[in-house]
């Protein structure tokens, strides 16, 4: 089956076909860098991460494009309110680009802890002030935007297409709107292309229209066009984004280019807790950094890639607890295998049809990358294994090798949940770490030489009490963690 994705803007799976039969443009909805992120935006990327992943993995040459919101997302999310990064520069008594800064890199250090690659490019809203001027210009020009006091904004009524995405009528998007005293707009629900700055804004740039700063929406579809060109294959973001964030992107877009933007629409969805969304204007939200602390971040990888990226995921620190029992049983088998690998015997060869496994897994990531079905596949392959391993048999290591290299190729590479050097994986806070746990074993093998059958059985006992279980075999002795 070839690849089937859920197109938000059609409703539907449709077979992927991108623009350039080899190539593809992804573009992915960056955070707004006032604070640190949470495990809302940890769904979403590492749920963007594994499709960037399985799209190499076929073989397409992609450029992943994901932005930094560093101006212009303002409190409330469309055009009244505050820029969140001003706000937050205000309360800390410092200047807006140090607060950037700092969540930029506070950004980037949760990622890569999560095992998410980084993008190809990451250009900043605030280095492409000139582009978004010039589309806003382009938009004028062709009748789509007027401006008023400094300011300019989008006409909806004269983009009949208006709503496609989220498929509002512009009677609901009036309901919608909060009521403004005073609006500078034809029309309640038109959008901010360009904003005035008032007196003591420090996010200001000089423009047609006097200086002011971007609106949210025209950010990414000048970043996107500039990396990826007026049409191009994904672009993707958390539900939340739908409407109207996505929505006005494509008016913008389609109106000042008369091409189609994005070909797919991809919106992962959102991680509640209680049933109620995560976020940090309810004051519900878990930072990665805390998150961290008592969790292996490729548990929380894990626990994400459990539920479907289209599906809501419910946080608590008992579905974490449980995420981390299953993932132990998979990396401690992934870990013994090695184990037995590393000894370099001759002996059978494992009656394991891996290219069966290998085709449902890939059948799963085809369906609108189901990460869940892709695990669970991984686990009946954990279970198969283990009776081996546990059988007394002697098989070969190019044998065990073979299904080690299927862990690699899906486990790895595409999933991103277990390294190649498994042993650091399991490590959490608490937890004894592998090389002193070899230490020991080593120790313990000299302690039964010199018959020190006490010392050999203290070792034992008390690895087993800090969740270590060693198993004697006649090629030597293996571990596994057990909590």
């Amino acid at each position: 089956m070839p690849l089937q994705i859920y197109n938000t803007l059609t409703r539907r799976k449709e077979e992927f076909k991108p623009v350039n039969e080899s190539e593809v443009g992804m573009y992915v909805c960056g955070p707004t860098v006032y604070g640190d992120s949470h495990i809302g935006h940890a769904k979403s990327y590492v749920s963007f991460d594994v499709i960037y992943r399985y799209l190499r993995y076929l073989g397409y040459s992609v450029l992943f494009i994901q932005n930094i919101t560093d101006v212009g997302h303002l409190t409330d999310d469309a055009d009244e309110g505050e820029d969140k990064i001003e706000v937050e520069a205000r309360k800390r008594k410092l200047q807006p680009m140090a607060i950037a800064e700092r969540y930029t890199r506070s950004y980037f250090e949760d990622m890569d802890r999560l095992n998410i690659l980084r993008p190809d490019i990451s250009p900043r809203a605030t280095g492409h002030i000139i582009e978004q001027i010039e589309i806003i210009k382009a938009l004028i020009e062709k009748g789509y935007a007027y401006e008023v006091n400094g300011s300019v904004y989008f006409n909806i009524e004269n983009f009949g297409d208006y709503g496609k995405l989220s498929g509002r009528s512009l009677d609901e998007m009036i309901a919608g709107v909060r009521v403004e005293t005073k609006s500078e707009k034809r029309h309640p629900a038109d959008f901010a292309l360009w904003k005035k700055a008032e007196p003591g804004h420090i996010m200001k740039w000089p423009s047609p229209w006097g200086e002011g700063y971007p609106g949210w929406h025209i950010e990414c579809s000048a970043m996107s066009m500039k990396y990826l060109g007026e049409h191009f294959d994904i672009h993707g973001g958390g539900i939340e984004n739908q409407f109207p964030h996505h929505e006005c992107e494509i008016a913008q877009s389609e109106a000042a280019t008369g091409k189609p933007f994005a070909k797919y629409w991809l919106h992962n969805n959102m991680v509640t807790v209680n049933g109620q969304k995560m976020g940090k204007s309810l004051g519900n939200f878990v930072t990665l950094k805390n998150a961290f602390g008592q969790f292996h971040p490729l548990i929380i990888r894990f626990f994400i890639l459990q539920s479907h990226y289209r599906s809501p995921l419910d946080f608590s620190n008992d579905a974490l607890a449980a995420a981390k029992k299953g993932y132990d049983r998979l990396v401690n088998t992934v870990m013994v295998l090695r184990q037995r690998i590393g000894l370099n015997r001759a002996g059978d060869v494992v009656p394991i049809d891996l290219d069966a496994y290998k085709n449902k897994i890939i059948d799963a990531m085809n369906d609108d990358f189901n990460t869940p079905q892709s695990i669970a596949h991984l686990f009946d392959l954990s279970r198969e294994i283990n009776q081996y391993l546990s059988d007394g048999k002697q098989y070969s290591s190019s044998s065990l090798r073979k299904v080690d290299e299927l862990y690699i190729e899906f486990g790895s590479t595409v999933l991103g949940i277990i390294p190649e050097s498994v042993e650091t994986a399991t490590l959490t806070n608490g937890t004894i770490d592998a090389d002193l746990i070899k230490l020991l074993i080593d120790v313990r093998q000299e302690a039964r030489k010199q018959k020190q059958f006490a010392l050999s059985d203290m070792i034992r006992d008390r690895l087993k009490e800090l969740g270590i279980l060693l198993e004697d075999t006649r090629e030597g002795t293996n571990w596994k963690r057990t909590k």
